[in-house]
């Protein structure tokens, strides 16, 4: 089944950023809610809710960098898989988005086994204490 892209270059912009913005948003929402949701519940752990939501708090700086390398890529390959396809070049389109996933997965991987060898260290670095670097830890796991 062959998709029709061509109300990319022949809708307005307006419309267009509408169509295109709401499913970002929504996408940001949901994250934003799973992670609201998800610190609602560590913190009504009883006896051990405070020390827990704490350790979770340490991880965000983690989270964040792996955030950033997924960024770098996604951010560096759109764009030139986007310029690509404007040229009616597809197969060179589609080669900048494997290569784009490729990376990531061999990104993943490396953080992976950065993160398991260094988890604790690191955490104990962005301000984990001896009483809450076992929440953190298995957070991060």
């Amino acid at each position: 089944m062959a998709q029709d892209n061509t109300f990319l270059g022949t809708e307005k912009i307006g419309s267009l950023m509408f169509k295109l913005a709401l499913p970002s948003v929504a996408a940001q929402m949901v994250n934003m809610l799973y992670n609201l949701v998800d610190r609602i519940y560590i913190g009504h752990i009883p006896e051990v809710g405070a020390l827990a939501i704490t350790g979770v708090g340490v991880c965000a700086p983690v989270i964040m960098l792996i955030s950033a390398f997924a960024s770098l890529v996604s951010m560096g390959g759109a764009p030139h898989a986007s310029i690509a396809m404007g040229k009616g070049d597809q197969n060179t389109a589609e080669k900048i988005m494997g290569n784009c996933f490729g990376l990531l997965l061999a990104i993943a991987v490396l953080l992976t086994v950065f993160f398991s060898i260094y988890c604790r260290p690191l955490l104990l670095a962005f301000g984990a204490s001896e009483n809450t670097i076992s929440f953190a830890v298995s957070y991060m796991q």
